[in-house]
């Protein structure tokens, strides 16, 4: 890897600022309820505008990786940032749900998607020696940025109302990601073979990827670990009301909880899994959230109880988001990380979309948690036992030697089986 160091701390602040922009879409709850009050619409039409805007971002990263190579990395994040900041302003004038679909919905979500997988990956090759920690401040930048503007945009639509606030919100994104962009480097990957647990890695393609057993398993954990996460924070004042009990206010208090949980879990599971192993990191993060969500479908709740359960599951949410792009590098590669982690990150927008799909099929919060924690138990299992595509090969080409090995010291005449 070519990197300068002065420069490589100019894209951090760059890649922060851009981050923090992208991650203001996560404020949209605040925007429903004042939408059906101006226009009458009913609030779970609104409300499925969140639902297309994730899966725009995570359709997204599919295309990401291509277009860099086609624009370069600058140039791509500083369109996405203009397109974001144009739909969002845009969307200050729309009258009917179709329109919003489209501009707030699908334009700002395939916007996002672009500018978050490519800077994101962008800045984990500018520091290989400490993936987990780097991706750790891009995506708690992320979570930092939605944070920051719930307040900001709770206040606009407070003093000038809800239209009027895309306008203002979409002028204040361009310029953070539009700025952010001009301090982004692209880095340059050196193609030269990298040692891991003493074992040679090489930098794999999306097809070379594909064909692998350990990138279907890395979805499956991926796919667990957002669906757990993501359902938590569609329905988590409503599970302080209906389940612990909860004043509407108090309840509510946990949305604000959610947030700094989870950004904190971006950046404190991120750091150490570069001291103590990122599959080890998200096998305890898994392991948490199984017991979290157990205890919320079995154990009768108070107010402690509830909040202790779901500090618990946003932490290992936020640790989990974070560490799959460092993992994604280790197992196939730097050289491809937007693309081969474009097809990982599809588990985002799936667990999206099945937290909701599964607690209308089978009734409710319990059998849904009921569902969660089977998948975080397996997903545990695989993340304490899967091992990169290389460490795999090493190890099989070590068994057939040590097999060779044992038939060559046999002696003539000994039968087999």
């Amino acid at each position: 890897m070519k990197t300068n160091s002065g420069n490589r701390w100019l894209v951090v602040l760059g890649t922060i600022i851009v981050q923090m922009g992208l991650g203001t879409i996560y404020t949209w709850s605040l925007f429903n309820q004042p939408l059906v009050d101006r226009f009458g619409w009913n609030l779970s039409s609104v409300a499925i505008t969140f639902s297309i805007t994730s899966f725009a971002l995570a359709f997204a990263t599919l295309f990401a990786g291509k277009l860099q190579d086609k624009w370069g990395l600058r140039r791509l994040i500083l369109c996405a940032g203009v397109v974001l900041g144009a739909g969002l302003m845009l969307s200050s004038q729309v009258t009917s749900l179709s329109l919003l679909y489209i501009l707030a919905g699908i334009v700002v979500g395939f916007a996002d998607g672009t500018a978050y997988i490519t800077s994101l990956s962008n800045l984990i090759k500018w520091f290989p020696e400490k993936k987990g920690l780097i991706s750790g401040i891009s995506v708690g930048a992320y979570g930092t940025g939605s944070l920051i503007f719930k307040y900001i945009n709770g206040s606009l639509i407070q003093s000038v109302g809800v239209s009027q606030t895309f306008l203002y919100w979409g002028m204040i994104v361009l310029i953070m990601i539009v700025g952010g962009s001009f301090l982004v480097r692209e880095a340059v990957v050196v193609n030269k073979p990298s040692v891991q647990n003493g074992v040679v890695q090489r930098d794999y393609t999306v097809k070379e990827m594909l064909r692998t057993k350990q990138a279907y398993l890395l979805f499956v954990m991926f796919f667990t670990a957002c669906m757990s996460g993501l359902y938590l924070i569609g329905v988590v004042k409503d599970i302080g009301v209906r389940m612990a009990g909860l004043d509407v206010a108090t309840a509510a208090n946990a949305v604000a909880m959610v947030a700094i949980f989870n950004t904190a879990g971006r950046i404190i599971l991120g750091a150490l899994s570069d001291k103590v192993g990122r599959l080890k990191v998200v096998a305890g993060a898994l392991l948490t959230t199984a017991v979290a969500v157990t205890v919320l479908s079995l154990v009768p709740l108070n107010y402690g109880l509830f909040f202790a359960c779901v500090a618990g599951i946003a932490f290992c949410f936020g640790g989990n988001i974070t560490v799959f792009p460092a993992i994604v590098a280790d197992f196939f590669g730097l050289k491809n990380q937007s693309k081969n982690y474009g097809i990982v990150y599809q588990g985002f927008g799936l667990g999206a979309l099945a937290g909701s799909f599964i607690a209308a099929l089978l009734g409710g919060f319990i059998p849904t948690f009921t569902t969660i924690a089977v998948l975080c138990v397996v997903s545990f299992l695989i993340a304490l036992t899967i091992r990169t595509p290389e460490q795999g090969k090493g190890k099989l080409l070590s068994e057939r030697k040590k097999n060779t090995n044992s038939v060559r010291s046999m002696k003539p005449g000994t039968k087999l089986g």
